[in-house]
């Protein structure tokens, strides 16, 4: 047993360590991002607040994301105030403007800087009146 035991460590000794490095980096913006939709009759507002999160393709271009801060979320706020109220409330309404603020910020930093930065959007938090 004790001979098994050592062949074993000596083994583990020998596998180098496997540990994949993530180059993933993550950015929440601050504040909540707030902003009204349309309601059912057009006398009628309500709003929205999302928490936004973008997954990056690599940590360090968070600077990048950083100084580009108000054009994507104007990009996000534009979205928003344009959808309808069924939009805002229905899950499949809210994964489609996720969507849609997916390929929206994607395409400014491709614009901006010429390099794919953003590999998903994220809505971490969602709530509506």
């Amino acid at each position: 047993m004790k001979q098994l035991l050592a062949l074993l460590f000596s083994l583990c000794l020998l596998v180098p360590n496997a540990k994949a490095e993530s180059t993933v980096g993550y950015f929440g913006f601050e504040p909540d991002i707030i902003t009204n939709y349309i309601g059912q009759s057009n006398k009628k507002l309500g709003y929205v607040r999302v928490t936004v999160d973008l997954m990056l393709n690599d940590v360090s271009t968070i600077p990048i994301v950083e100084h580009h801060t108000p054009l994507l979320r104007d990009a996000i706020v534009q979205i928003l105030s344009k959808e309808p109220e069924e939009s805002i409330k229905s899950l499949t309404g809210r994964e489609e403007i996720r969507k849609r603020c997916a390929e929206k910020l994607k395409a400014l930093l491709k614009e901006e800087t010429g390099n794919d930065i953003i590999r998903e959007v994220l809505f971490t938090k969602y709530l509506y009146h």
